[in-house]
């Protein structure tokens, strides 16, 4: 019979339970680990197999080349631009998305009339997806027909090439990102916020400190831990949820130098893997990629965690 033996203290005070077998927690874990090897662990290991092979789908063909696919990546003027420009896009994305999240979500923890309304006009565009708010960002600032371009039209009598312009493009695409990502941050922000301790801000203000300082100076520090594991998440989603955005907008154009302006790294893997049938490339894209995560999630716990303030 399963079955489970709380163990108890001296007190008498229950303190944690134990499993009587060792089989019987890996029993309870069987059926996520299952899920996770289907779906995540055994197609990194078939990733990371393939990233050593110059291979095709169509033609079903591998030839092993060892390191050959990521030195041709690395010497690629073509994939350093990709990846130039991801690291703007990533760093405008997340800089300026957490600041405008952290302001707005400060703002919506006031006590005014009609709050409650804000915060859920705030948290409305986490509940859609990626490839539906490309969409609604498409129909706002096509060319022809935009929604924005009909009322600059009728204002000014200036009609943009949203999706046509380089600068614009990109500018579109980073925009569209920080918008989709906003109610992620806000709710984990508004939450912190709501439980920051009001004596603290309470004995700032009493000392004379101003509505600024007492945001920098007291609450921004103690906001440290959740601002911490938001860098991460946020840069994460920069690299792999930008494709849907990239994909509905601009299809990774309009093109500049070697490569389309608004195409990411994600979006030239799935160039490569699924349009160019280079399934070897791809593949060490996704390894190389899978290395640049681990390395930021490194020098994140390395070095960020210093400057996180965990309040007692």
């Amino acid at each position: 019979m399963l079955s489970v033996r709380p163990k108890r203290d001296a007190g008498g005070r229950e303190d944690r339970a134990v499993f009587r077998g060792a089989a019987l927690p890996w029993l309870f874990l069987l059926p996520s680990l299952l899920i996770l090897a289907v779906f995540i662990y055994l197609p990194t290991l078939r990733t990371l197999r393939l990233a050593g092979y110059r291979a095709n789908l169509i033609l079903g063909t591998e030839q092993w080349v060892g390191l050959g696919n990521i030195t041709d990546l690395l010497g690629s003027a073509t994939y350093r631009q990709v990846a130039l420009q991801t690291l703007v896009f990533t760093l405008l994305s997340v800089t300026g998305g957490l600041l405008l999240s952290l302001g707005l979500a400060w703002l919506a923890s006031r006590p005014v009339r009609g709050s409650r309304a804000y915060r859920l006009l705030l948290i409305y565009p986490y509940a859609l997806s990626p490839a539906i708010a490309g969409t609604l960002w498409l129909f706002l600032f096509n060319p022809e027909i935009g929604v924005v371009n009909q009322i600059l039209g009728e204002l000014v009598g200036v009609r943009p090439r949203w999706l046509d312009t380089p600068l614009l493009a990109f500018a579109l695409v980073t925009v569209a990102a920080i918008w989709k990502g906003l109610a992620y941050n806000i709710v984990f922000y508004l939450a912190s916020i709501r439980n920051l301790p009001t004596d603290v801000m309470e004995a700032a203000q009493i000392d004379g400190a101003t509505p600024a300082q007492v945001f920098w100076r007291v609450a921004f520090p103690l906001l440290s831990p959740v601002t911490f594991f938001l860098v991460f998440t946020n840069i994460v989603a920069a690299l792999f949820d930008s494709f849907a955005l990239t994909d509905l907008l601009t299809r990774g154009g309009p093109y500049v130098g070697h490569a389309g302006i608004t195409t990411f790294l994600v979006y030239q893997l799935y160039q490569d893997g699924f349009v160019n049938f280079r399934t070897g490339a791809a593949a060490a894209q996704g390894a190389l990629m899978l290395a640049l995560v681990a390395f930021v999630t490194f020098m994140q716990f390395r070095l960020g965690e210093r400057r996180v303030h965990y309040g007692a």
